[in-house]
Formats: structure tokens, C-alpha cells, sequence
């Protein structure tokens, strides 16, 4: 029988559902409760499914290799060290990511049906992928959602040349009536870090205002611009915004900030990521079927402009992934074959032969 070779895979769409089963056996493998291994591994597929692959199947290995040092810990115990009626502080000790934030998202939407606003902010967590994974959920439960996250520094304050901030991402979702949900998910760099290893991964060059060298000069080459500085969108805008969801993730919380924070990429220090979270309860302000005839009001007028040249239909925020989620849902996810590489490489470690999951879509 022939056995594909990487080449031949990364021409494939292959499954979803068989990567997500191969990335919680993964998960298993490092010692992650099957539930926990089920989400974790669905929140890296999912942002495959939406078609940022910069925060997907990309990253396992990284997770991978946290786990298994014990800078993140498989087992997750969530722990509240405040509970002040509308307002909770947890503390995630070091536990998976998507697992912390998940019990932060469900706590924030527990609390705002009881008082009309749910506010968690989240010491001593770890990178939990897209943030709109999570504001999603609340979003699907009639809530308007706010999330913020800091990240390890990958970007120089203005005008400096030390990384001393994170990509910082922060998202807002809200319930849309028979449409998906509004999302707005967006980091304050210009482009996130995983979009720079994922052309890495392509060896494709990146845009020249995407990232600068190590000493401050424009690159298109992605490894130049890893070793560099990531630069922040709109100028000295994108890392003020930066600089508050810092303030706001890791100061207000407790856990780290600036560059005591450490990203995925980093196998052997703990995260202290911080996050923010807020859920809003709907019904709170309004009857809840109102804001979804709204909404849908909202989206008829958004799409009623004039189409401009060199695009096909206006979008409202959140619709471009819903679209790519069930389209490959249906026809399958083409990844990288470097990406592909490393899948077979963190399969070997953890003892899992990932091609026996692997099969077309």
C-alpha cells in the first residue's frame, strides 16, 4: 500500500475531525484528562476551520513541548481567589490554556445572568489560542462579550528596540439573530506572530511593514523578522492598545506582564499570562429577540453598499470564518507540509501514529 509522503498530504485536504482526534491523543499522551484533551485539541482545529492557521494545528507542538517540561500543566485546577458578586478573580495554576479560559468565558456568562455583567479576570494562566473561540461561546449564549489576553513580549515600546509587549489580542462577539455571531478578533501588532511562522513554514516572504530586524530595519525574510521585532498596527495607536490590554490582562489580575510573560513558543518557563473578560447579559438591557432583529437589521445594511471593485461581497466582522468553517467542514483543510512535518514529529514523541488518523476528506 502507498504511503503518502508529506508532499503528497499537504496537496490533500484531510479531515477534521481526524486531526482533532490525533491532536487530544496527543494531549492525552502528556497527561491531559480526556475532556480537557477533547477541547483543547478542538480549539486548535477550529482556528484551522476559520482559516487562520497561525493559531492552529501549527502550534501542538509547542504545546506539546510545554506540557510535557511542565511549564503548563496537564491537569487544570482552577482556583477563585476572589468572588466579589459581579466580579471574579481565578487563578489557573499553570493549567491549559484553553481549559482556563473556557471556565473564565463560563464563569463571566454565570455571572452576568445574576447581575446583568459578569467581569473574571484570569492570573497565572497560558495561551488559549483565538480569543474569539471563547467570546463565540458566550455570544451563542445571548451575552455580548469583551476578551483580552496579553501574550510574551514580541514588540518594542514605541520608538524603542526591546520587546517588552505582547501581540495582546482582544476580541468582541455579539449575538447576531439567524446569522453567525459578530466577531471582531484582532491583535495589536500588525499581524500576529503565528501568521510569521506559518510563511516560515510556507517559505513565502512576508509584507515589509509586518516586522523589523534586530536592528530596527524592514524585512521580508520571517526568520529575520522572528529574530526582530513585530511592529504594531496603526504606529503608536496599535501599541497603546497594546500596552492597555497588558495593563488590564496581567496588572489588574495579578499575574504577568511585559516581559515576565511567556509565549507558546517557550518550552521550559511558566506562561503567567493574564486575561480579561467581561460577559454582558442581553436580556439586561434589552428583550433579547429585539437586539436579534437588530442585529439582522444591522448586517441588511451593512450588505446594502455598493460592492467595490476587486471584492465579492461586503462582510460583516465574524462572517469571512463562518463561511471558511463550513466550507472546510465539507472539502477538508490543506496544511502546510511543514506543518504537516511537524504533526509527524510530536506524533513520534508522544508515541502517536498520527498517519493512522490522517485520511481525505
Amino acid at each position: 500500500m502507498h504511503m503518502p509522503s508529506i508532499t503528497e498530504l499537504a496537496q490533500t485536504p484531510l479531515a477534521a475531525q481526524d486531526l482533532q482526534l490525533f491532536a487530544a491523543a496527543v494531549y492525552r499522551q502528556a497527561g491531559v484528562p480526556p475532556a480537557d484533551a477533547e477541547l483543547a485539541a478542538d480549539a486548535l482545529v477550529q482556528a484551522d476551520l476559520w482559516g487562520h492557521q497561525s493559531h492552529g494545528l501549527l502550534r501542538l507542538g509547542w504545546y506539546y513541548a510545554r506540557l510535557r517540561s511542565g511549564a503548563m500543566k496537564g491537569r487544570t485546577h482552577v482556583l477563585t481567589a476572589t468572588d466579589a458578586g459581579a466580579i471574579a478573580v481565578l487563578d489557573g495554576n499553570d493549567g491549559v490554556g484553553p481549559v482556563v479560559a473556557q471556565q473564565a468565558t463560563q464563569e463571566a456568562v454565570r455571572r452576568a445572568r445574576l447581575h446583568g455583567v459578569g467581569i473574571v479576570s484570569v492570573r497565572n494562566s497560558n495561551h488559549f489560542g483565538t480569543c474569539m473561540y471563547f467570546t463565540r461561546m458566550g455570544a451563542q449564549q445571548d451575552c455580548a462579550m469583551l476578551m483580552m489576553s496579553n501574550g510574551g513580549p514580541n514588540m518594542a515600546p514605541w520608538g524603542g528596540l526591546q520587546k517588552k509587549i505582547g501581540t495582546n489580542p482582544w476580541s468582541v462577539a455579539v449575538p447576531a439573530g439567524r446569522h453567525a455571531p459578530m466577531v471582531m478578533d484582532i491583535a495589536n501588532s500588525g499581524v500576529a506572530r503565528g501568521k510569521i511562522y506559518l510563511a516560515d513554514n510556507r517559505h513565502e516572504p512576508i509584507p515589509p511593514h509586518w516586522a523589523v530586524d534586530a536592528q530596527g530595519n524592514p524585512t521580508t525574510d520571517p526568520k529575520e523578522a522572528l529574530k526582530g521585532f513585530i511592529l504594531p498596527m496603526a504606529g503608536h495607536k496599535g501599541y497603546a492598545i497594546g500596552v492597555m490590554v497588558d495593563v488590564m490582562s496581567g496588572v489588574l489580575s495579578g499575574s504577568g506582564f511585559q516581559d515576565q510573560v511567556h509565549g507558546p513558543y517557550d518550552p521550559v518557563n511558566r506562561s503567567r499570562a493574564g486575561h480579561f473578560i467581561m460577559a454582558l447579559d442581553i436580556a439586561a438591557f434589552q428583550p433579547v429577540s429585539e437586539f436579534h432583529a437588530r442585529m439582522e437589521s444591522y448586517i441588511a445594511s451593512l450588505r446594502s453598499v455598493p460592492v467595490a471593485v476587486g471584492h465579492d461581497k461586503v462582510y460583516y466582522p465574524g462572517e469571512i470564518e463562518a463561511e471558511a468553517d463550513q466550507r472546510h467542514r465539507g472539502a477538508g483543510l490543506l496544511l502546510p507540509a511543514d506543518t504537516l512535518a511537524g504533526l509527524e514529529r510530536v506524533g513520534q514523541q508522544a508515541g502517536v501514529r498520527w498517519r493512522d488518523f490522517v485520511r481525505p476528506a
